[in-house]
């Protein structure tokens, strides 16, 4: 009897697709098992079996798996239902969660090769165009080579349709081939041709090497290396360390293999940092962490999810440590979630030092190989009990989760925004740990309103820690009057006299400054002097951004650059005006105030790399460099012990942001910021610019009055049905043409109203209406929070479907998210 297995499929697709399994692959395939399989025309995938069973499909028919590609399966059964979860919830495909879970290493992925046609001539009625010509002269040169290389070779952009007349033509043809990417590391080690148990057989070869005085050198480094002659203690030596050792050349070393005195064999090796580190005991908390501690643990007894209120610097940190050692002493494995990369790199060594070899990293700056191999690690269980890592570490093949810590839990970057699955990391792995039969303890000095408002209702268990560690003061935060200054001419530029006071006492003190401007780039707008024209994108509704350091204009939707213009396009005029600053402007700008003291800047610009990452925060950490200009980047629970002023250049722009959350971000990103000064010795002075001192958010900032915002945003968030009262969903609808698009948005809103009436609102522009040529239009769909899930999806994909029917609409791009940050 045929057997088949129903596979996922890396594609947006909202059904399994089954195969059939051939007789020589049925022993060892399983649930998890990684399978090459054919679809479409000449496209092979990696896909991921479901489960197998004995029923052919009867509306279509079946092709075969072409290989399995291990012998184990690689993913465990939790992470396939906690897939189907994800897609669930966040309206998306389980082929999207695929895409997004596993690491690209574990994709193999068909490539069109394309090769010259040997055969080929040209004749009066095949004649070549230009392009057809160098394509063909490039191709002459590789027997087979891939589209997107050839591309780079020859030089010539959008090569597709020329490949398809040279196709026409029979002068190429085009093979697919399936692309391995991660191959295992591995070193050569050098061994004797006998083990050290025949040492009596060294004699005869020490008489022989006597006049091969550097062969001798060598075989004398070996037997020092491996500890030959110390039985019991035998090591392997790699053959760069033996080289290094006996300081001869290669082929000193090739002269006693090739006597069949000495070995060469590969051996696999990791391409992690595990230097043998050496765990050493957790610090003692002192009496407020220790009563914290003990209350988490209380609360685990009745809690699922416990949230941590803690201010900054009140050392959570150190409570998270000894939780976790709680934790995999009895065998379980933890997972520390941190909403930025910059944050695992200072973390890193902290949890080192307690958890030595047992603690993985895993974020998007290791390249793929090395994320294959902590996946590896986890699936095989080679000694990891502790990862640390961004969002994406929801997706590891974790064994046995016992606890899951999501700190900084009210990051807006925990969320991820495109492409599918638009999840919340926070909230995910709060299911995760539950299919683990696991606790997740949420931690931040300023919580998410929802997170906070359900620890008020007792959902979850509550936690607070209202002093700084070393009872260091909060940091008194002096207003800088923007409007006022700027009226009275005492403020030309965009940092004020106070701030600049300040931060020079600090400097001469030898203590350092933070300095926080929330848009990168030297200025966000360029502007004619005369007409007041402003560049925008060519291809996104927005205004490009001005960037100094490479004199150009960028789209920081689409990357889209250009140069300034010399002259006004629309009226001719020679004056451009740069209005706004960027972070790239504050550090200009602040090297003319300071110019004897080393500034720093950590924005998107600065941190393309893992390295530029951990080398900003060592240099600053360290006191090479001594101010410190950024993006939110430098707010989120960064730890410098030497901080003493903080300056905020601009809360307004955060504040008068068009969405329902800006008011409590503000507050977020003001406070977290603030908490930066003063970690140690002295209080910290926070410098914030305003030109509305008297608004209340602001007053609340100063006052610390974090209760204070979260009642004031619950009310209205109460009064207009938005969370934690209410859930939403954005529906957006993408299409080049304009007209088309305005027409299948409101018929869309008029199906989707039959159905949810007064919860649907638009079909609105969203800030940014048009992004890489496509215009955009959302809606708006509010749900109670006893709704199912899976009725409003059915309802949608149902209207959905109705709305495609309609010939005109069938290449609109509709999307949703879900709990939208």
């Amino acid at each position: 009897m045929s057997q088949f297995a129903d596979v996922i499929l890396p594609l947006p697709l909202h059904k399994y697709y089954t195969y059939r399994i051939p007789a020589e692959l049925k022993e060892n395939l399983s649930t998890g098992s990684r399978v090459i399989v054919p679809f479409g025309r000449k496209k092979y995938y990696t896909a991921i079996v479901i489960f197998t069973h004995n029923h052919a499909p009867a509306d279509y028919e079946t092709k075969e798996i072409i290989s399995l590609l291990d012998n184990e399966p690689i993913l465990r059964r939790p992470q396939l239902k906690f897939w189907e979860w994800i897609a669930g919830y966040y309206f998306c495909s389980v082929g999207d969660v695929y895409k997004a879970a596993l690491p690209s290493g574990l994709k193999l992925e068909s490539e069109t090769l394309v090769s010259p046609n040997p055969d080929y001539e040209e004749n009066p009625d095949n004649r070549l165009t230009e392009r057809e010509s160098i394509l063909l002269d490039t191709l002459s040169k590789y027997p087979k080579i891939s589209v997107q290389d050839l591309e780079k070779e020859s030089g010539l952009r959008n090569i597709l349709p020329v490949i398809r007349t040279l196709l026409d033509k029979e002068a190429l043809f085009i093979t697919e081939q399936i692309k391995r990417k991660y191959r295992p590391k591995t070193e050569t080690y050098i061994k004797l041709t006998f083990g050290p148990e025949e040492q009596e057989k060294l004699r005869p070869i020490f008489e022989q090497l006597a006049p091969a005085k550097k062969q001798l050198k060598l075989l004398m480094a070996y037997l020092e290396l491996s500890s030959f002659m110390q039985r019991g203690q035998f090591k392997e030596v790699s053959r760069n360390t033996l080289l290094e050792r006996a300081d001869v050349s290669s082929s000193v070393l090739s002269g006693l293999i090739d006597k069949g005195i000495l070995i060469s064999y590969k051996r696999e090796i990791s391409r992690l940092d595990t230097s043998g580190r050496s765990a050493e005991p957790a610090h003692a908390l002192n009496t407020v962490q220790q009563k914290a501690l003990d209350q988490i643990l209380h609360s685990f007894k009745n809690k699922e999810v416990t949230l941590l209120h803690g201010v900054t610097s009140s050392g959570k940190t150190e409570i998270y440590i000894h939780l976790i050692q709680e934790v995999i002493q009895k065998g379980r494995q933890v997972l520390y979630l941190v909403p930025e990369i910059a944050l695992t790199t200072q973390l890193t060594t902290r949890l080192q030092r307690v958890f030595g070899d047992s603690l993985a990293i895993y974020h998007s700056k290791f390249t793929d190989n090395e994320r294959v191999e902590i996946w590896n690690n986890l699936l095989k269980d080679k000694g990891i009990r502790v990862i640390l890592g961004v969002r994406s570490s929801i997706f590891l093949p974790f064994r046995d989760l016992g606890l899951v810590i999501v700190d900084e839990e009210h990051e807006n970057t925990y969320k991820q925004q495109d492409p599918a699955p638009r999840y919340h990391a926070r909230n995910a792995a709060i299911v995760l740990a539950s299919m683990h039969g696991a606790k997740t303890l949420l931690g931040s000095a300023t919580p998410a309103l929802e997170s906070y408002y359900n620890a008020q209702q007792g959902k979850y268990g509550f936690v607070e820690l209202t002093s700084r560690f070393e009872d260091i003061q909060l940091p008194r935060i002096l207003v800088a009057n923007t409007q006022e200054l700027r009226r009275k001419k005492q403020m030309t530029g965009n940092i004020s006299p106070l701030l600049l006071d300040e931060a020079n006492q600090a400097l001469k003190r030898g203590e350092q400054v933070i300095l926080f401007q929330n848009r990168r780039g030297f200025a966000p707008v360029i502007e004619c002097k005369l007409c007041a024209w402003v560049p925008k994108c060519k291809y996104c509704d927005v205004t490009l951004t001005y960037h100094k350091r490479y004199h150009q204009l960028t789209c920081h939707y689409c990357g889209y650059t250009c140069e300034i213009p010399r002259q006004c396009p629309a009226c001719g005029h020679t004056e451009i005006d740069i209005r706004g600053f960027g972070t790239e402007r504050i550090e200009e700008d602040i090297a003319q105030y300071f110019p004897d003291y080393q500034i720093a800047r950590m924005d998107l610009d600065t941190t393309r790399t893992r390295k530029a990452y951990e080398q900003l925060i060592e240099d600053f950490e360290q006191h090479k460099t001594q101010i410190l200009v950024g993006t939110q980047m430098i707010t989120k629970g960064l730890d410098f012990d030497n901080v003493s002023v903080v300056g905020i250049l601009s809360a307004d722009t955060m504040m008068n942001f068009p969405d329902f959350r800006a008011h409590e971000r503000a507050f977020q990103l003001m406070a977290q910021v603030a908490g930066r000064a003063g970690r140690k010795k002295r209080q910290g002075t926070v410098i914030l610019q305003t030109a509305q001192p008297e608004h209340p958010l602001i007053q609340q900032v100063i006052n610390h009055d974090y209760a204070g915002m979260f009642h004031t945003q619950l009310k209205e968030r109460q009064q207009f049905s938005y969370p934690p009262f209410f859930r939403l969903i954005y529906i957006y609808l993408k299409h080049r043409d304009e007209t088309i698009l305005n027409s299948v948005a409101c018929s869309y809103a008029t199906r989707l109203r039959q159905v949810f009436a007064h919860r649907i609102l638009g079909p609105d522009l969203p800030p940014v209406a048009r992004i890489q040529s496509l215009y955009i239009r959302k809606i708006v769909l509010k749900v109670e929070n006893n709704a199912s899930m899976a009725k409003v999806r059915e309802l949608l994909y149902q209207a959905q479907d109705d709305m495609l029917k309609d010939e005109r609409f069938k290449s609109v791009t509709v999307y949703y998210d879900v709990d939208p940050m």
